[in-house]
Formats: structure tokens, C-alpha cells, sequence
């Protein structure tokens, strides 16, 4: 391996969101490509054979849909579009299960809405699914859930969705697919001998020069969002290749750290990038207090906080608000996002997690709050 190829290596990362686009996917006149899912599918099930975790962002439906009804073109009109995803995601979903069944793999389809990922709550359980579908060996498929949403509510494009699927998942890469190679440092269409982007930092603001803004005439999304997609993977800490799915073996390649597509650098890891925002968060709206073995616990070990070690709830605050954590002398230990609001966190004082169950009517997380949601102050 070249010394460029060592320093893209994502060998790393173990929690990896791929995005792959319309034009990818699907032929106006035949529909789904079901040879290419077939591939893409092959890949992910050996990213997943070395233990990787892989969360699959698809387009289609629509450009499914769109087939099926003999539309040449997407329509504008939010009715038709919505009766274009209705239709398409059928096929769509038979696709992955066809494709992923035929290596042993489950997969699961996963609808959303802007408005599922705005909403704190709604957050925290999307989250709490994929991550179970994750732990369970499932590849989850989520697709932007355009038969109900309104304009109000649409993502606009899927690599924006895929974005706000890494950041809610702490995925460690962002993998987004297209037709193209990459980042080109002019237009390719008027500069046919443009060079490729190999590697930049995501915030970088000279990228914006660079990103055009065509798209397809199945798909919605351009280079422009691509890149802005990646800004927003960034800020949680994790990286965005931007390559192009017509390579053979694509998938297996970037995570091998070969040098196709363009890199686009996150400042700071994940973790890092998550403590550094719960520590900038100057507004509690309550108090965990604890005894002083959970105060040692958490100073000393770097764990999560337990609810056995719970003395008493202060404020009233909900599932995924900031809290702090302080001792029975009022001093602040910590800060972080609770997994319960405090009228179950009340029911939850001085109790195991195993027994969470007898306290409430739905168990969340078995800890208060996770050693990955606080930083010590």
C-alpha cells in the first residue's frame, strides 16, 4: 500500500453509513438495477463479515416509482412524487431483501421524515432502533419517507438524510455514492481534464468553488449537497468519502484506504466531537444527585451513570434534555443526555438496571445516562 493509500486508511472505522444515489440504482426504462443492489449488497456483506457495522442510505423509490408509472422525468408536484415513493418502495425493499437474504443477512426498512429526527423524542427512539437492529445483525435500509412528507418536512435529498443518520448514530464514516469520481477542481463538463480532489478538510471554504450543481434527472441532489452533507457528518466527528459506485469493489477499496474518490476530514473523532459539544451546553434543565460511590464511578472509571446510584431528581426535564450531575453537597460532577425524563428517573432511584422493568412501563437504556452523553466538569 502506497503511503497516500496509509494515510486515507478507514480500516478503523467500525460503524460505516453508506449512501448510494438514484442514478446508481436504477435505469429510466428497466426500473431497479437489481444487478448493481446485487454488488453493492455483496460489499456490504464483507464489510460486515470483518466486523464492521454498515447502515445502507438508499435511493430509488421514487426513481422506482417514477419507472413503474412510465414518468420519464421526476415530477415537482409533491402528490405525484408521493404516489412515486409509494409505488417504488415496494420494489425497492424487495431488492435489499432479495440481495442481502442470498448472504444469510436480515435487513429491516426504515422510514423517516425531517420531522422524526427534529422531534428530541422521536430522536432518541429512531436511534435506540437502529442501534438494536445494528446489535442484532441487521442492515438496516433507510430511505427518506417521501409518501407521507410534505415540503415542509423533506430532507430535499438523501445525503443530507445520510448525514443526519451519522451524526444520530456516531457512525465513525460516511460513505456517499454517485456517479462520479469525486470532487473536481472545475466544472468536469466544461474542463474535461480537471483533476480530482483527493483529500481536504471538510470545512475547507474553497470546496465551495468547486461543487457544481446538476443533478440528475431521476435524482435531486448534486455535488453541492454531497459536500454539504459531509460539513454536516463533520461536525459529529466523523469523515465522508464522496466516490464514485461504478468502481468495482468501491466499498471494499475506501475502507481499505485506497485513493479513489475524494476524503473529506472531520476535525476531531466522534467522541470528541460529541463531549466537546455536551461540555458547551451551559443551560441544565435539572439535576441528577448522586451518592458518592456513583461520584467516584463516574471521576475515576470513566463509566456511565447508574440509576443504583441515584439519591434524589431535581427539575423537570425530558428523555434526551442536558443534565447535570451533582453530589448531595450540591457540587457539579458532571454533565450529559439523560435516557430518562424525571418522573421516571424518580421512580428509578437507588434501582438496578436489571430490575428497571418493576419501576416502569418502558425501559429505554439501562443506564441513567451513557459514558458516551457526559463529560466531567
Amino acid at each position: 500500500m502506497s503511503a497516500t493509500e496509509s494515510s486515507r486508511s478507514m480500516s478503523g472505522a467500525k460503524r460505516i453509513v453508506v449512501k448510494i444515489g438514484s442514478a446508481l440504482l436504477t435505469d429510466p426504462s428497466d426500473g431497479l438495477a437489481r444487478g448493481k443492489i446485487a454488488e453493492f449488497c455483496e460489499q456490504i456483506n464483507t464489510l460486515k463479515n470483518s466486523g464492521k457495522e454498515v447502515v445502507l442510505v438508499s435511493s430509488g423509490a421514487i426513481a422506482e416509482g417514477c419507472s413503474r408509472l412510465g414518468w420519464k422525468e421526476r415530477p415537482e408536484a409533491i402528490h405525484e412524487l408521493q404516489a412515486a415513493a409509494a409505488v417504488g418502495q415496494m420494489g425497492l425493499a424487495q431488492a435489499y431483501e432479495s440481495a442481502l437474504s442470498a448472504h444469510g443477512r436480515g435487513t429491516a426498512m426504515v422510514m423517516v421524515t425531517h420531522e422524526d429526527l427534529a422531534d428530541r423524542q422521536r430522536y432518541l427512539n429512531a436511534r435506540a432502533t437502529l442501534n438494536e437492529l445494528l446489535k442484532v445483525g441487521v442492515v438496516p435500509v433507510i430511505n427518506e419517507n417521501d409518501t407521507v412528507a410534505t415540503d415542509e418536512i423533506r430532507f430535499g435529498d438523501n445525503d443530507t438524510l445520510a448525514a443526519l443518520v451519522t451524526n444520530l448514530l456516531q457512525a465513525d464514516l460516511l460513505v456517499i455514492l454517485t456517479d462520479v469520481n469525486g470532487l473536481m477542481k472545475k466544472d468536469p463538463r466544461i474542463h474535461p481534464d480537471a483533476d480530482r480532489v483527493s483529500q481536504a478538510e471538510a470545512e475547507d471554504p474553497s470546496l465551495d468553488g468547486m461543487a457544481g450543481s446538476s443533478v440528475g434527472a431521476l435524482g435531486r441532489g448534486g455535488m453541492v449537497t454531497k459536500v454539504g452533507a459531509a460539513r454536516l457528518a463533520a461536525r459529529s466527528g466523523a469523515d465522508s468519502v464522496i466516490a464514485s459506485g461504478h468502481e468495482p469493489e468501491v466499498l471494499i477499496r475506501v475502507i481499505a484506504g485506497e485513493d479513489i474518490g475524494t476524503l473529506l476530514k472531520a476535525q476531531m473523532n466522534p467522541l470528541a466531537a460529541r463531549k466537546r459539544w455536551i461540555a458547551g451546553q451551559l443551560r441544565a434543565k435539572g439535576d441528577l444527585v448522586i451518592d458518592a460511590g456513583a461520584v467516584t464511578a463516574l471521576r475515576d472509571k470513566g463509566v456511565s451513570l447508574l440509576a443504583v446510584g441515584l439519591v434524589a431528581v431535581k427539575g423537570d426535564f425530558n428523555r434526551g434534555d442536558m443534565v447535570r450531575c451533582v453530589t448531595e453537597t450540591g457540587e457539579v460532577v458532571a454533565q450529559g443526555l439523560t435516557n430518562y425524563g424525571s418522573a421516571d428517573a424518580k421512580n428509578l432511584k437507588g434501582v438496578r438496571s436489571d430490575d428497571f422493568s418493576d419501576h416502569l412501563e418502558y425501559v429505554a437504556e439501562p443506564e441513567l445516562m451513557h459514558r458516551d452523553n457526559l463529560v466531567l466538569v
